[in-house]
């Protein structure tokens, strides 16, 4: 992500003509994204699921440290910050993938979606047994 402050400091007269980079200026930079997010989980979700999201979050985070590709690095950033927005407005309840989404994914994500699925419905059986 450190091709992200040269995006972040260029101007659209500085990358060419109106672009998909040109969106970038819009983005938050990664640290402030980071924590912006880590207070939402804080406010919006209950306990169990905060340390599964801080979790996820921080691996994602970690993984994406060192990317160097700029249409990479603003994806990553858009959808953080969509989901951001999503859960500071509690529109992401009972919301679906979108196929154009899942289409795009590689088989290695939709593995970590399989996962976090699975994870989210354990999740899910263990509070049932415990309460009754």
């Amino acid at each position: 992500m450190r091709a992200l402050s040269r995006l972040l400091m260029a101007t659209p007269s500085t990358m060419g003509s109106k672009s998909s980079l040109s969106e970038a200026l819009a983005l938050l930079p990664p640290l402030q994204l980071y924590r912006r997010i880590l207070r939402v989980h804080r406010k919006k979700l209950d306990p169990e699921m905060r340390i599964l999201g801080d979790s996820y979050l921080k691996s994602e985070f970690r993984a994406h440290r060192n990317v160097e590709n700029p249409l990479h690095i603003i994806g990553f950033l858009t959808e953080w910050q969509l989901y951001a927005q999503k859960l500071e407005g509690d529109t992401w309840v009972g919301e679906k993938l979108d196929k154009n989404k899942l289409d795009k994914m590689s088989d290695q994500q939709i593995g970590q979606l399989y996962e976090l699925m699975n994870a989210i419905k354990n999740d899910g059986e263990g509070e049932g047994e415990g309460q009754q």
